[in-house]
């Protein structure tokens, strides 16, 4: 199995990149986030998740072992294959995802080409629960440790609404309304005030 790939940057697509690597051409697919931050001619490391069906073998790469990790518990849900997985993470970053997640938003998931509203509801339902996980970066089910992920105000927010004995997903959705509030960039501290409030409303 290949885990990651680490070459130079021979072709890009609209959703895919050909990867040299020591003269062997690598064909990935990556979502539009990843595909942004490379250029041709340029050393790249690419995150890998190998699929192998009876007719075909195809690598999805991501810029993060968090949008690894997302991409792998995506399809976790029913109707979510590849293609899909990659469209969600090609319209909303890992914390616009989670924060999507907290809240129930399946307006948001929907904006992913090929999400119809009967899928993003399923996603919406079926991974809200997992969403904190994620966020913490501790495996829980389906939910696979992200170990590379570097923890922001949100994730601290959370972590410390749990410490105080809330539960995941309450803290997570309590967050990430706060944020929607309050804007990016804001400090854990200011965030588990208004997450307080929000849950004392």
């Amino acid at each position: 199995m290949i885990g990651k790939l680490t070459g130079i940057v021979d072709s890009i697509t609209e959703d895919t990149v050909i990867l040299d690597v020591n003269g062997v051409g690598y064909l990935v697919q990556c979502p539009a986030s990843t595909l942004s931050r490379l250029s041709v001619g340029a050393h790249a490391s690419l995150m890998i998740e190998m699929k192998v069906s009876d007719d075909a073998i195809r690598l999805y790469g991501f810029g993060s072992a968090e949008e690894r990790d997302w991409f792998r518990l995506l399809q976790t849900v029913q109707s979510v294959g590849g293609k899909v997985a990659l469209a969600v993470l090609s319209t909303l970053s890992p914390r616009d995802l989670s924060r999507a997640l907290a809240l129930g938003d399946k307006a948001m998931i929907g904006r992913a080409p090929g999400v119809g509203p009967k899928l993003a509801l399923r996603i919406a339902t079926e991974l809200k629960d997992k969403a904190p996980s994620m966020l913490l970066g501790h495996e829980d089910g389906a939910a696979v440790a992200i170990a590379h992920a570097p923890r922001g105000p949100e994730s601290d927010a959370v972590s410390a609404l749990i410490h105080l004995g809330y539960s995941d997903a309450r803290a997570a959705e309590a967050v990430a309304r706060a944020a929607q509030a309050l804007g990016e960039h804001t400090e854990a501290s200011v965030l588990i005030r208004e997450a307080l409030k929000g849950m004392a409303r």
